[in-house]
């Protein structure tokens, strides 16, 4: 058995588990060991990743494995992994482990809410190692569909509302994308729908592209939060339970970034050139407003969604100014935000959980009476804005530097007004903190509150470490994002990449 297939076959071995599991301590065993499984398989995966690098080995694909699936439209089991794909496996694997501790406590159907969070982690993990445009897409279905019952069943406040609006905008999404795919399949000349082989190809004419471009990156882009197709995400943000927002954000909406960069724009190439600019607009537009809505809101939840509409944004438009330094920027910020978003998310359901409101206005003096997760909060802050030490300045600044190094108006006056969301985010980062955390008690029930358990500790003291560390060791992660996107770039703007 090919070894990446083990990120596809440990969460189907941990549903059977949990279906046969009898009670809350069997459930959460089957939890911490399969998640503990796969984080250590991930880790491994990266080291050995690195290894192969240093060897020598130049395949754009590591550890590539094909097997014929339905062979009337060439569909193949085919797998893969280059530097892009290990490190989101990686966040991956840290998201599901700490998202796994943080809904310790969550009851009602606790077995059941397992069941839909593991299934949708399944889809996380095959999308990331697929290589074969409808094996992506059919992870990528499995990775949304569990969304609609764990928000309408285990979420809060209009849950059902938020669930249904999320299912049908990305459910809107998917139609796009099959379309593109199928577009992609059928103009390509290709007898197989490997993404590698189809890029190799480089068959599709331009005018084809230019239909098809739009479906792919809207398709995707409508996951990724981008403007105007942001609105079911902070809705669907504020309804989930915690871990569910925790992989939510920190996973699921880099599904977008990660498909528009490998699929849009990798096969699309030419298209991607000459409609950049449009989506350079909406991306830039998603940036400055997902920071201004964040700071007009007073729930926290909200907060935190519309801030990562702008980190999202971010993403997106660090991908479309195709320099080198851009891209890796935003590979950079997805691990970034992935784990900045989780540990606030985790810290928000767990504060929500002792006071029982995520009202701004209604907090105050946390400092004294949580400690611990009150610093978490604050650190989750800081690394949000962008504080040199953290994970957000390394890849804020390296997507800045990068957007900057096209020397046309149009893309730097894009940049200049895309870097406002710096201040603006320090302003309600610092705003809320400053209100929830500091100051005297707001609320004289609040005394009597605890601190967080030992289960918490665990999720939020994983989270801040890899925070952490991200922010003071880009330089183990930044090579081997560098050297996935020398053959990607190739393709997709040989001038730059020849520089």
């Amino acid at each position: 058995m090919n070894i990446l297939t083990l990120f596809v076959v440990i969460p189907v071995v941990m549903l059977l588990f949990l279906w046969l599991a009898r009670n809350l301590n069997q459930v959460r065993a089957v939890m911490v060991a399969g998640s503990s499984c796969l984080l250590a398989l991930s880790v491994w995966l990266t080291f050995y990743f690195v290894q192969q690098r240093n060897a020598g080995v130049t395949d754009t694909m590591l550890l590539t494995y094909s097997v014929e699936w339905f062979a009337p439209l060439n569909i193949h089991y085919a797998i893969g992994v280059d530097g892009i794909s290990v490190v989101m496996l990686l966040l991956s694997s840290i998201i599901v482990f700490t998202g796994t501790f943080a809904s310790w406590q969550l009851k009602p159907l606790t077995k059941e809410y397992f069941l839909w969070f593991t299934l949708l982690s399944t889809g996380v993990y095959g999308f990331f190692i697929s290589i074969d445009l409808f094996t992506m897409f059919m992870f990528y279905e499995v990775a949304l569909i569990p969304m609609y019952l764990l928000i309408g069943v285990w979420g809060s406040g209009a849950k059902e509302y938020s669930a249904m609006k999320l299912t049908l905008m990305l459910m809107g999404g998917s139609a796009l994308l099959i379309l593109g795919i199928l577009g992609i399949y059928f103009f390509s000349g290709a007898q197989t729908m490997n993404i590698i082989e189809i890029a190799n190809l480089h068959n599709i004419p331009v005018e084809i592209q230019k239909i098809f471009f739009p479906f792919i990156f809207i398709g995707f882009g409508v996951l990724g939060a981008m403007f105007p197709f942001h609105t079911w995400s902070p809705d669907g943000h504020a309804s989930a339970p915690t871990a569910v927002s925790m992989l939510h954000a920190g996973v699921l909406m880099k599904l977008g970034g990660y498909g528009c960069f490998r699929v849009a724009m990798y096969l699309l190439p030419e298209a991607a050139q000459e409609l950049a600019w449009i989506f350079l607009i909406l991306t830039t537009i998603s940036v400055v407003y997902g920071a201004l809505s964040a700071c007009v809101q007073t729930d926290l939840k909200y907060i935190n969604a519309y801030s990562s509409v702008s980190h999202c944004g971010l993403v997106l438009f660090a991908l479309l100014m195709m320099t080198q330094t851009a891209c890796s920027g935003a590979i950079l910020q997805m691990l970034s935000h992935g784990l900045m978003t989780a540990l606030f998310f985790a810290l928000i359901g767990m504060i929500y959980g002792r006071t029982h409101t995520r009202d701004v206005r209604r907090l105050g003096g946390l400092m004294k009476i949580m400690p611990f997760l009150a610093v978490g909060y604050l650190i989750a802050g800081l690394a949000n804005l962008g504080l040199p030490g953290f994970s957000g300045f390394t890849a804020e600044m390296t997507i800045f530097v990068g957007s900057f190094e096209n020397n046309d108006v149009f893309h730097r006056v894009c940049t200049i007004i895309a870097c406002t969301s710096i201040v603006v985010t320090a302003v309600y980062i610092l705003r809320v903190a400053g209100k929830i955390l500091m100051g005297k008690v707001s609320d004289p029930h609040y005394e009597h509150l605890t601190d967080a358990t030992w289960d918490e500790r665990v999720a939020v003291a994983c989270l801040i470490f890899c925070v952490a560390g991200l922010g003071a060791t880009p330089f183990i992660f930044k090579p081997i994002i560098d050297n996935a996107l020398v053959p990607i770039l190739s393709v997709i703007n040989p001038a730059v990449a020849a520089l």
